[in-house]
C-alpha cells in the first residue's frame, strides 16, 4: 500500500517538508560572503548544493527566498564554499540563525576566519577544503534563486589528501536530511563502474 501526496493540494509549506525528507542526503555548502561595502562578513549553510559543470568548474547553491548570501553575491560577485564536516556540526548550526544582514555569523558563532587568495569573502579556517568562487550567473525559479559560481581557487588541508584528491572517509562530510536531522558518512562502498563492450568483441 502507498500513501499518495499531491503537491498542489498540500501547498507550499507541507510538501517541501516531504520533498526534503526524500532528496537525501544533501551536501551542505557553508557559504561565506561579504557585503558590498566590506563592513560585514556573512556565513550560512545551504543544503541545496551541487556541481553544475566540471569544465569550467562551476558549483551551484540555492537560496530559498532572498537570503543574505544571495544578496551579497549579487552585490559583489564573489563567495566561498567551505566544506562542512562532522566535527563542525555545532558551528554550522549556529550560523543558520536568521540574523540581520548587519550581524556577522563569524563573530556570533566564534568562527575563525582565514583570508582567501582570489576573492574578498574570507574562508573558514577550520574547514578542511574551500572553494573560492566568482559568480557565473543566477537563475530565479519559483520561490528560489540558483546561484552558480565558477571556482577560481581551491585549497585543502594536506592531511586529507590521498592519491591527489580529498579523501571522503578522512573528511567525514556532514549532510542534511529531513527536518532537524543531519547525516554522517557511514560505510563507504567501493564498486567500479562496468565498461560497455561491443557484443562479440574479444
Amino acid at each position: 500500500m502507498r500513501v499518495e501526496f499531491d503537491p498542489e493540494a498540500m501547498g507550499s509549506t507541507a510538501f517541501p517538508r516531504f520533498l526534503t525528507s526524500v532528496v537525501i542526503p544533501r551536501p551542505i555548502a557553508w557559504v561565506s560572503t561579504v557585503t558590498s561595502d566590506g563592513s560585514t562578513e556573512k556565513l550560512a549553510p545551504h543544503s541545496f548544493f551541487s556541481i553544475a559543470s566540471t569544465d569550467p568548474p562551476i558549483v551551484q547553491f540555492t537560496s530559498i527566498g532572498r537570503k543574505d548570501s544571495l544578496r551579497n553575491v549579487e552585490d559583489t560577485g564573489e563567495f566561498v564554499v567551505n566544506f562542512s564536516s562532522e566535527p563542525l556540526l555545532e558551528l554550522i548550526n549556529a550560523t543558520a540563525i536568521d540574523f540581520p544582514r548587519s550581524v556577522s555569523e563569524f563573530d556570533t558563532a566564534g568562527v575563525e576566519r582565514e583570508a582567501s587568495k582570489c576573492v574578498r569573502p574570507p574562508r573558514v579556517a577550520s574547514s578542511h577544503v574551500v572553494l573560492e568562487c566568482r559568480s557565473h550567473t543566477t537563475l530565479s525559479m519559483g520561490n528560489s534563486t540558483l546561484v552558480f559560481g565558477r571556482v577560481v581557487r581551491a585549497a585543502a588541508d594536506t592531511e586529507f589528501i590521498v592519491d591527489d584528491r580529498p579523501n571522503s572517509e578522512l573528511l567525514r562530510p556532514l549532510t542534511k536530511l529531513g527536518g532537524d536531522e543531519w547525516g554522517t558518512l557511514g560505510t563507504v562502498l567501493h564498486l567500479s563502474r562496468i565498461p560497455y563492450e561491443e557484443p562479440g568483441a574479444d
